[in-house]
């Protein structure tokens, strides 16, 4: 234990240190901003199913749930079914009774049948419907009775209004210790050119701006910078949100 705790603190200095090296920092901006364009992080799976994330942000993932081992994970935006069967092959490591509930407005049949038929499907539930809307809050709720440790992630509709009706929905949920993870915030740190095509979202409305006013309001949360610094290339920066109170 005590190596691993040196890892540790060794780990902590070096990411102190990134923020001010803005060599390290134009590399990693050059690199996201040159393999979003050609739909890097839609080039992986995770036990067979694709996984719409960049590598450092599963990584990442796999870090916080197994720090936090929730009895419940609530995810945004199912998408292809990677992540769902990335989340519930991480609480069959850890064992227990961990589940992971998706929710997506169009969960398509050959998606539903692909997760359906994985052999991690024992751990995963679904909710066809808008994450806002009032019916699905309240499945999600019903289904979230009685679990202690939850982590949340959004990943579904990246537009301010909406990410920030989820915040507000959800968030009572997380457990004190726990994360909710905001996809997409990156959204924001694009140059001001860049071309969303037919996406209602861009500078200025999209999941950075929610998570802004959200915490304006709401000391509960802080940012976890650590994790947007070591990782250097994200999704998700100022996104990963821990439960402090």
């Amino acid at each position: 234990m005590q190596e691993i705790e040196k890892f540790r603190q060794e780990s902590l200095l070096r990411i102190q240190s990134y923020p001010n090296n803005q060599k390290l920092q134009d590399t990693a901006s050059s690199f996201f901003q040159q393999t979003i364009s050609v739909n890097y992080s839609y080039n992986f799976t995770w036990l067979g199913l694709p996984i719409i994330q960049y590598p450092q942000d599963i990584v990442a993932l796999q870090e916080i749930i197994w720090q936090v081992k929730p009895d419940l994970i609530i995810e945004a935006g199912i998408a292809r079914g990677g992540s769902l069967v990335f989340i519930a092959s991480m609480l069959e490591l850890i064992g227990g009774n961990g589940q992971v509930l998706g929710i997506d407005i169009d969960i398509r049949e050959h998606n539903r049948i692909a997760i359906e038929n994985h052999p991690m499907a024992k751990r995963i539930t679904m909710i066809q419907g808008s994450s806002i809307a009032p019916q699905t809050i309240q499945q999600v709720y019903d289904f979230a009775n009685g679990k202690e440790k939850v982590l949340l992630l959004l990943d579904s509709n990246h537009t301010h209004d909406h990410v920030l009706a989820e915040l507000k929905a959800y968030t009572p949920l997380v457990s004190i210790g726990s994360y909710c993870i905001v996809y997409d915030t990156v959204i924001e740190d694009m140059p001001a050119d860049y071309e969303w095509k037919d996406r209602p979202w861009g500078k200025g409305n999209n999941p950075k701006t929610a998570v802004w006013e959200f915490l304006k309001e709401n000391d509960n949360f802080e940012i976890d910078k650590t994790f947007q610094d070591k990782l250097l290339i994200t999704v998700a920066p100022d996104g990963y949100l821990k439960r402090v109170k």
